[in-house]
């Protein structure tokens, strides 16, 4: 979320900065009530967590403006931010002592204060196009096979074993000619390896932190051209023949040496295909979640656009809900049109609520002056959300166009928080 979050700022229009001074101070705005339990949460990335000191000022703010839940980001592109014997530690933290544990700081400064931590896990995400790991323990160089592959060169790459010189290239080449849809790139979840990958760092996070949940992001495909690796369509056939007629099989046993045809042919059930590859490793952490650690919260970062995650990125978040596989959703409702966020909102509340789920409203701090923000605030409370997280506290500690003063959180807290007796001072 961070990169395309940091571009998105650097854009922001002069109009949008005009209306940051034709709007109320939002001191002024009436807030509703907080529901008893309201979640009011911060996206910290994991540029805050590049030292002690910065973990601490952050704990700080978010505790003195009225947050009571932290979710930091350990693992961003394949790396780590906490102890791991699976992944590489995070290059950014390259210049502080081998003893320095992000997630442990964070959680001790926040425990003091009486703040809950949740550990963000990138899920699919592995590596940005313009800074490639180089570690060779890191997975985009341990394990290429693991990578998905876009469907404009999977025929190219079928030919090729993934240990070959060009696979990788290939994959990072044409992800680069459409790093509009793409931030960087991804693993496939059709692979069992991977979502066994995922599963054991879940379980690692879970049983070496006391942490009060666990939180994914980029649990998705990145757009509708993955994934066409070898193993996604060796799977889907494996997983398509016995739905298929008799007749259906063998025409599809003709069509063997082109890999390609299945996913053409029955291009819905490969949509369904993908979905149900995501769906399980969700369904398989959370379990392992809830076997060891049932009170810590599983919660996912989704596409509020409900329609646009599970068409264009396979994220069938709603199902979650309703199996009972997601305690909490927060829709990433960054519009900056309040009626598209109401109805976002609107929606996912009112499908997590039917299954006895929640939602934390996800507001695009990133985009919006600060009364835009308590606007929001204000709509998801009276919409009935169970909470609301701001992208990102990251954002909000820096002086910017929409935050020239860099006082983002004070200017939310007065008038969304302080004024319910909320804020705490620790």
């Amino acid at each position: 979320m961070l990169e395309r979050a940091i571009a998105q700022v650097v854009t922001i229009t002069l109009a949008a900065a005009l209306q940051v001074g034709a709007q109320e101070d939002p001191s002024t705005v009436v807030p509703r009530l907080a529901k008893p339990g309201e979640v009011r949460a911060l996206w910290v990335v994991r540029t805050t967590l590049t030292s002690p000191e910065k973990i601490r000022a952050m704990v700080l703010a978010a505790k003195e403006n009225g947050f009571n839940t932290i979710i930091v980001q350990v693992r961003g592109r394949g790396d780590a931010y906490y102890r791991s014997r699976r992944e590489p530690r995070a290059i950014e933290l390259k210049g502080q002592p081998l003893e320095f544990d992000p997630l442990a700081v964070a959680l001790s400064e926040a425990k003091l204060r009486g703040l809950k931590v949740h550990a963000w896990v990138n899920t699919s995400l592995l590596a940005n196009l313009d800074a490639l790991p180089t570690d060779p323990k890191h997975v985009y160089n341990q394990h290429p096979e693991w990578l998905a592959v876009p469907k404009p060169v999977a025929a190219e790459l079928y030919k090729m074993s993934p240990r070959d010189q060009g696979y990788r290239e290939r994959i990072v080449e044409w992800s680069k000619a459409n790093r509009a849809e793409l931030e960087g790139v991804y693993t496939g979840p059709a692979n069992p390896k991977v979502r066994e990958h995922i599963y054991k760092i879940w379980m690692d996070i879970l049983k070496n932190y006391d942490v009060d949940g666990i939180h994914f992001d980029y649990v998705r495909l990145a757009s509708p051209d993955f994934d066409y690796s070898r193993t996604s369509l060796e799977k889907f056939r494996k997983w398509l023949e016995p739905k298929l007629s008799g007749e259906e099989r063998r025409q599809l046993k003709a069509l063997k040496q082109n890999r390609l045809a299945a996913p053409d042919i029955y291009a819905a059930r490969f949509a369904d295909f993908q979905r149900e590859q995501i769906t399980m490793l969700v369904e398989r952490i959370y379990r392992g979640v809830k076997q060891r650690k049932p009170h810590v919260t599983v919660s996912a970062a989704v596409f509020a656009n409900d329609e646009n995650a599970f068409t264009r990125r396979f994220q069938d978040w709603r199902r979650w809900l309703s199996m009972g596989i997601l305690d909490v959703a927060c829709p990433m409702a960054y519009s900056t049109d309040t009626a598209v966020f109401k109805k976002q909102i609107e929606i996912a509340t009112a499908s997590a609520h039917s299954s006895g789920r929640h939602i934390w409203a996800g507001i695009g701090a990133y985009r919006i002056p600060a009364e835009s923000t308590v606007e929001k605030i204000n709509i998801a409370r009276g919409l009935g959300a169970d909470g609301i997280v701001l992208f990102s506290y990251d954002f909000t500690a820096r002086p910017s166009e929409l935050n020239p003063e860099g006082a983002y959180l004070e200017r939310v807290s007065r008038a969304a928080f302080t004024s319910l007796n909320v804020n705490t001072k620790p």
